[in-house]
């Protein structure tokens, strides 16, 4: 069964990290938490804590689907083991997202060279290569996608809950949460 996973850092964006899991897990999306952490308590970057499923060298690449990064800090472009499972993970067909600061490690890893993105204002500069479209919410250019920040979470979200299920899942959780 394929799964997706979203990654947490201490200091990491709740709003980003946490609307795009309710989104996701009520699409019906197989989604785990990872955390980058010593331990599975990550405290996001306003003070609240998280419980993720499983610490990171837990997880089993070989069944990703699509790899989540929420933004809030650029701690995550210090994990040395997710940086090299991202680019293996896209070379086989996989599915990237990043939102806020979090596409730096795209950019940062050459992944965006050529390709459509999006990230939070100021943070252009670390996203080598890309095409920039920062005035747009989320931006999907093959299987890679980006999102600009907090505030466009559920557009992110419901992009991504289309790209694994279908738009019609899309659809009827963006009804639910009285968002169409």
């Amino acid at each position: 069964m394929k799964q997706s996973y979203i990654f947490l850092v201490s200091g990491f964006e709740e709003i980003e990290a946490l609307a795009t899991i309710d989104i996701l897990r009520r699409g019906g999306v197989a989604l785990q938490t990872v955390s980058l952490e010593d331990t599975l308590t990550v405290v996001g970057g306003h003070g609240v804590p998280v419980t993720a499923d499983m610490l990171f060298a837990a997880l089993d690449f070989s069944k990703a689907e699509m790899l989540i990064l929420p933004g809030g800090t650029v701690k995550i472009d210090e994990h040395e083991g997710l940086k090299k499972a991202i680019p293996a993970h896209v070379a086989k067909g996989g599915k990237v997202a990043a939102i806020c600061a979090a596409p730096m490690v795209l950019g940062g890893l050459g992944l965006l060279e050529g390709k459509r993105a999006t990230c939070y204002p100021n943070f252009e500069n670390y996203l080598k290569g890309a095409i920039l479209h920062t005035q747009e919410a989320v931006v999907t250019d093959g299987n890679i996608t980006t999102g600009r920040g907090p505030g466009l979470t559920f557009d992110f979200a419901l992009e991504l809950l289309a790209l694994l299920k279908g738009k019609a899942a899309a659809d009827e959780v963006a009804g639910q949460l009285l968002l169409a």
